[in-house]
């Protein structure tokens, strides 16, 4: 039993190490010179990307709505009787 309650601390600290690096890599990109303005378009793309992400996912839905009202317009265009023809009219 004792190496399941390592097991986790262990990932634990791999975890903790594992952002501790990010966290310093960040810090020495954010060091060099133009390394602001890196971080700074990086935030900002992933911004964007997540704003993407949450229109992509609303377009499901308006698909389904479309199909929807497809098949409704195809009924009532069934259901609607065709209009009367007029007789042709006689040259004198």
């Amino acid at each position: 039993m004792p190496e399941t309650t390592q097991k986790p601390k262990a990932d634990k600290d791999f975890v903790a190490r594992l952002a501790d690096a990010g966290e310093e890599a960040l810090q020495r990109l954010a060091d060099l010179p133009g390394g602001q303005k890196a971080l700074t378009a990086v935030n900002d793309l992933r911004t964007r990307v997540d704003e993407l992400a949450k229109k992509v996912r609303g377009i499901d839905a308006l698909e389904a709505r479309i199909a929807k009202l497809e098949k409704e317009v195809a009924a009532l265009k069934k259901a609607k009787t065709p209009a009367r023809r007029q007789a042709p009219r006689k040259a004198t």
